[in-house]
């Protein structure tokens, strides 16, 4: 058997059951909101005729966290599989795709799944868990509750749900969430009321007006992706890998139901729109007007554009007036909720470890969070010096590694955009899994690299910290409270600050890796 066979039969062996593993774990994410209300569920009021629908089936506690404990490592094993597959497969050029069983064309290679399959997996999953309750976290509720202040004249960035105690959306929130206003853009506030609006006083028909929503921007990015990347089965397949059909985000996003996906849909749109300046500008300011975080895929244009100043004046200066223009409207208290939460430590963060030495070694009478938020600007350098000095080798090497941004005077918009969000990703201390969907959206954008498994490692250690990402004391069994105590607070942040380490020794590996280009000896014309 030569090398080059045994090349490729291996995609094949591993591509299979990695394929299989995504299909259950999407399976195992819809049974979840299926089966009804539980920890992971939280139940809806109102008329039982509107959706979301569900089986009501009461599952206990220990069933519905193994099942999401399942969907969360098959998702992953089964996309890093495929990816793995990839990887070894296309640089050959043993690249064939098809339906599951059949057998690639003579000479073309082994078994890869079609992407265009996977596409369509992955939008029809989306679709059905729109009529589904939301699984994972309570998020969805506090949207509810802030449209419904809005419909009653209360401002939801000065006011709580705990100043509507009688109200029937608002008393739907969760600890510890009762008295926070919210930390949205005008843009999120306007959906959220828009669907409170539909709604009315039924929190089954504004959470479902909310899900199609959500449903509906994840599909539309990932056919954006998808519709980018066409040209290149490949990249396609890597692609609808990284969004369209990745489980861990299908549980995220779209069970999970986070305005972040609007966000990331107006971001990807505006980087694929970045040839017509005043439309980029205008997706990129609706993005931040989503989410202020998102704002930080605009450098990556604004990089691009640095020598074209009329150009980047326009985009720069439409996406400035949404963004004004939205916080006019809703007023500048909806600032202040933003500048309390930029200083927050999640638990799964490794930062949370720095806090705790801190407090051991000095004292306990500080939080140190300006320590703190001095430490994650320097790690935040340290991740994006390292990853841009790699892109820059590649690109001045004119390599042909899919970051090196060739036929272009610099890197592009994309690849810069993955380097700040990545980075500020593995250095924020205020962290939670479905913040990793906005640099899946970007880096499907780019070509593949070590930062998919990287990345995928991330969602996948963040997604089991945070299960279920729901505070339960008065629900949640006392012998799986080790989730929070083991898993969340020890074991996450540990393995995050490796997965941090590992990422900058890759970067500067792979740089010290990048050879120069020869000086030409030829003589001068």
């Amino acid at each position: 058997m030569t090398s080059e066979t045994r090349r490729g039969k291996a995609p094949g062996r591993l591509a299979q059951p990695a394929t299989a593993a995504i299909g259950a774990s999407i399976l195992l994410t819809i049974a979840i909101g299926l089966m009804g209300p539980s920890v992971l569920v939280p139940a809806l009021s109102g008329p039982a005729w509107q959706p979301p629908y569900s089986l009501h089936l009461d599952p206990g506690p220990h069933l519905v966290v193994g099942l999401a404990a399942a969907a969360i490592v098959l998702g992953a094993l089964g996309s890093l599989g495929l990816l793995l597959a990839l990887t070894r497969a296309s640089p050959s050029g043993l690249l064939a795709t098809g339906p599951p069983g059949a057998e690639p064309p003579s000479g073309a290679g082994q078994w890869l799944p079609d992407p265009r399959l996977l596409v369509r997996l992955g939008c029809l999953a989306a679709a059905l868990l729109a009529f589904l309750p939301p699984s994972g976290s309570g998020d969805h509720l506090n949207y509810a509750a802030y449209g419904r202040m809005v419909t009653l004249g209360v401002n939801p960035y000065t006011h709580g749900a705990v100043d509507l105690p009688t109200d029937p959306i608002a008393r739907a929130v969760e600890a510890p969430w009762q008295e926070e206003p919210s930390v949205y853009g005008p843009v999120a506030t306007a959906v959220q009321a828009l669907a409170s609006w539909i709604g009315g006083d039924s929190l089954r028909l504004t959470i479902f007006v909310l899900a199609l929503v959500n449903a509906a921007a994840f599909i539309a990015t990932g056919l954006l992706i998808d519709r980018f990347t066409e040209h290149d089965p490949a990249r396609r397949l890597r692609a609808a890998l990284l969004w369209t059909a990745n489980p861990l985000l299908l549980y995220q996003l779209v069970a999970g139901m986070h305005i972040d996906t609007l966000a990331i849909a107006c971001m990807v749109a505006a980087l694929l729109a970045r040839g017509r300046p005043a439309g980029s500008g205008l997706l990129l300011g609706a993005g931040v007007a989503v989410k202020i975080n998102s704002g930080l895929v605009a450098l990556g244009p604004a990089w691009e554009l640095r020598r074209r100043p009329a150009r980047l004046a326009l985009m720069a200066g439409t996406a400035l007036a949404v963004v004004v223009v939205g916080y006019v409207i809703v007023g500048p208290e909806a600032l202040g909720p933003m500048t309390r939460t930029s200083k927050s430590i999640s638990l799964a963060s490794f930062w949370k470890l720095v806090q705790g030495r801190l407090q051991s070694i000095i004292g306990e009478g500080s939080a140190y969070r300006g320590e703190i938020q001095i430490g994650s600007l320097l790690v935040l350098a340290l991740v994006a010096w390292s990853l841009f000095r790699l892109m820059s080798r590649l690109h001045a090497s004119g390599s042909p590694h899919p970051l090196a941004s060739p036929g272009s005077a610099g890197l592009s918009a994309p690849v810069v955009a993955v380097v700040i969000v990545i980075a500020y990703l593995f250095a924020t201390p205020y962290i939670l899994p479905w913040y990793d969907g906005l640099a899946f959206g970007v880096l499907a954008l780019v070509g593949a690299s070590a930062l998919d498994g990287l990345l995928l490692t991330h969602l996948l250690i963040l997604s089991l910290a945070y299960l279920p990402a729901r505070v339960l004391d008065h629900v949640m069994p006392q012998d799986l409270d080790w989730l929070r105590t083991v898993v969340r607070s020890q074991i996450a942040p540990w393995a995050l600050m490796v997965l941090t380490a590992a990422l900058v020794w890759w970067a500067w590996r792979a740089a010290g890796r990048v050879r120069k280009p020869r000086a030409s000896t030829a003589p001068p014309p």
